[in-house]
């Protein structure tokens, strides 16, 4: 039995494609109306102006007029009644100081100065102690530090005990030339070993008696200092 329809006049055989791009273009226009942008051709006119750089403005300066402190309040002036002392009997003393007019003998005074220890550094003396020597030397000052070297040279003795335990350095020695040209004051200013320093002590203590150093022509005390090294081969 034939169908009774045409198959070419179904409405409903291209439905979904109808529907699909009625979807798209419904999209598309929604899209559009979505993204669309205007812009305005009328533009403001800007208003261009002249403005100083200088913008500090002068602050007025005030001044605060105080009152001045009240014065100070016076203090009452108190006067205190003192009775009138009892009549005292004066006794006369005998005068046994000489009138003005007498004349006093004095005999001479002699005013004694206390003598001034000073001391002055070898640097810095004006004449240098003379070592026994250094007489007739031209550079006593030279002279005086060479024959120091030579002394301690022959009067070297390198300590047994530092030697055994392998003790070496150096030994920093301190003196005063007196006044009359001994040596004294001897110090140890630092030593490695006791044994060391004193050796060195020894050494220094055998300096013969020098000339005394002079600061304008009196004799003074004169410190020196002298490292004295104790090397083992």
């Amino acid at each position: 039995m034939k169908p009774k329809k045409n198959p070419k006049k179904d409405l409903n055989r291209n439905r979904s494609v109808y529907f699909l791009t009625g979807l798209a273009l419904v999209m598309l226009l929604t899209f559009i109306a979505l993204e669309w942008k205007t812009y305005e051709t009328n533009y403001p006119q800007y208003i261009s102006m002249d403005v100083d750089d200088d913008l500090t403005e002068e602050v007025p300066v005030f001044q605060l007029k105080t009152p001045p402190p009240p014065p100070p309040p016076v203090a009452p002036t108190i006067i205190d009644v003192v009775p009138d002392d009892p009549e005292i009997d004066e006794t006369p003393i005998a005068v046994t100081e000489p009138f003005p007019d007498t004349p006093i003998a004095i005999d001479s005074v002699v005013v004694e100065e206390p003598e001034e220890d000073i001391a002055i550094p070898f640097s810095v003396i004006e004449s240098v102690p003379v070592f026994p020597g250094c007489e007739n030397e031209t550079d006593k000052r030279a002279c005086f530090q060479t024959m120091m070297l030579k002394h301690i040279r022959n009067t070297f003795r390198y300590p047994e005990i530092a030697q055994e335990m392998n003790i070496q350095g150096k030994v920093y020695m301190n003196f005063v030339i007196q006044k009359n040209g001994s040596i004294g004051e001897i110090r140890i200013l630092r030593s490695p070993d006791k044994n060391l320093g004193e050796e060195a002590t020894r050494i220094i203590g055998k300096l013969p008696k020098m000339t005394p150093g002079k600061q304008s022509g009196t004799p003074v005390k004169v410190p020196f200092s002298i490292p004295i090294t104790f090397k083992l081969q």
